[in-house]
């Protein structure tokens, strides 16, 4: 690649995973809505040691989940960290926020939705909003399940939820984890139990689910009238029984309904390390869209390709087959991920923070000032000379004429090329940015020989050592 275009780290263009490069996301969680998927993770951020060295994950400070979304599986819109815990979080009780899980219920005709959380492993939180993205609220001010709750006795880590909101309406919340000493083969420590039509309420008594060799990772969905209840296996390196799961995968039973009996049926997912090379926890979510079923999972790809793999872990995204009798086929995880599934249309306004592939830049939230910024932005940040950031699939059709965008700067501008299927594809375009005196400003330019559909990469060049400018959105016309 020329000394003047970044190379990416972590994700390759045409590489579905990981999702996104610009930062990590573990324990992801899915909600489908609205013709998006919406994924939320636990927002895993490198620590450093007191000489700067990047240092194990300690898990111990996360207290925030991040969150991403797509309508085509190959384009991720950023939307930034909701603040879960801590002094400034919406759960002030609470110290952490791991292993995130989201559901939606219309309420008294309102879209409603909710944000599960664990609290380390000591309890689990609801968070409530109007929208998948919130702004999120606490409405009860306390765990929803924590130690006195009925039936988590024996329960070692009271964490990881998974949440179905069943076709008549009612919400089960799945959850648990952990091993008893010397109980490896059946621990006993899944739990099920009834939500309140409310959603941020608990019925009667947690229950039992007889998942042998269980670790953590509860996953829960419904295809057919059948019931999956998934989950990772442990780590015990005795002789397993036939037929069990091996450690570190994700297995699954099944029921005839939400609350069992359940029976077994085996593996689906080997262990990040043998399909990546770097092993670790696993930790899923199974959903359908669009009429496929898809796995969304962690490895530490990312931080593999950063030379730091220390815990920190990377969201991607495979397809799952199921066969007509409803058993799941053994899933392939790789690097190229999903196909996408639609073209991106240049023509309606793309928010500069939907990204398919980058390299040097990041996005950040600027809160609202007043006047000239209405409300919150999500914008592309951390721009230098030699950084670019791409879309996938994008459809111009008979062809484009001109390309704008919204951008802030403060200093001596740069340049903006628009290449195709490449960072040193062929040029469409070239945007100049001026300065802006940091204000937002909409600039254009020309643009010729854009026609079809092509990866769009659009490649920042200007004076080095400096960030040129900030990006909102872009579009064509």
């Amino acid at each position: 690649m020329n000394e003047l275009v970044h190379a990416p780290i972590g994700k390759l263009p045409r590489n579905g995973n990981p999702l996104v490069a610009h930062k990590f996301g573990a324990d992801p969680y899915v909600l489908v809505f609205d013709g998006r998927v919406y994924l939320y993770n636990t927002d895993d951020v490198l620590e450093y040691d007191e000489q700067g060295a990047v240092k194990d994950n300690s898990y111990s400070t996360i207290n925030r989940i991040s969150v991403i979304s797509s309508d085509d599986l190959a384009n991720w819109t950023d939307h930034g960290a909701i603040q879960v815990a801590g002094p400034d979080g919406a759960a002030k009780w609470a110290t952490q926020s791991w292993a995130p899980a989201a559901a939606h219920k219309r309420i008294d005709g309102k879209d409603r939705f909710f944000l599960y959380f664990a609290n380390n492993a000591s309890g689990i939180g609801v968070l409530t909003s109007d929208s998948p993205t919130g702004p999120w609220i606490d409405p009860i001010g306390r765990p929803l399940i924590a130690r006195d709750t009925p039936g988590v006795e024996g329960v070692v880590w009271l964490f990881d939820p998974a949440v179905l909101v069943d076709d008549d309406g009612k919400g089960y919340i799945y959850f648990g984890g952990g091993v008893p000493e010397g109980q490896d083969e059946n621990p006993g420590t899944a739990r099920m139990m009834r939500l309140g039509d409310d959603m941020i309420s608990v019925i009667g008594e947690a229950e039992p689910i007889p998942a042998p060799f269980m670790f953590e990772d509860a996953g829960i969905h419904k295809e057919g009238g059948q019931y999956y209840y998934t989950y990772c296996s442990n780590f015990y390196n005795g002789v397993r029984p036939e037929g069990s799961p091996p450690a570190g995968e994700i297995a699954y039973m099944t029921s005839t309904g939400p609350m069992g009996p359940w029976t077994y049926q085996g593996s689906i997912l080997k262990n990040p390390g043998h399909f990546f090379g770097v092993s670790g926890n696993n930790h899923h979510a199974m959903f359908q869209f669009h009429g496929d079923w898809y796995i969304a999972y962690h490895a530490q790809t990312l931080s593999k390709a950063m030379g730091v793999v220390k815990g920190y872990r990377s969201t991607h995204l495979n397809r799952v087959i199921l066969d007509e009798d409803g058993a799941i086929q053994s899933i392939d995880a790789d690097m190229a991920g999903v196909e996408q599934i639609k073209p991106l249309n240049p023509y309606d306004r793309v928010g500069a923070e939907t990204i398919a592939w980058c390299a040097g830049v990041n996005v950040r939230k600027l809160q609202k000032d007043g006047l000239e910024q209405a409300e919150d932005l999500m914008v592309l940040t951390d721009i230098h000379h030699g950084d670019w950031t791409a879309v996938s699939g994008v459809d111009f059709g008979a062809g484009a004429s001109a390309f704008s965008a919204s951008v802030s700067c403060a200093n001596d501008g740069g340049v903006i090329e628009l290449r195709l299927d490449s960072p040193e594809g062929k040029s469409i375009g070239t945007l100049q940015v001026s300065s802006t005196g940091g204000l937002w400003s909409e600039m254009a330019t020309p643009v010729s020989g854009a026609e079809g559909v092509h990866d769009l990469f659009l490649v920042f060049k200007g004076k080095p050592d400096i960030e040129l400018f900030q990006i909102d959105y872009w579009q064509f016309r």
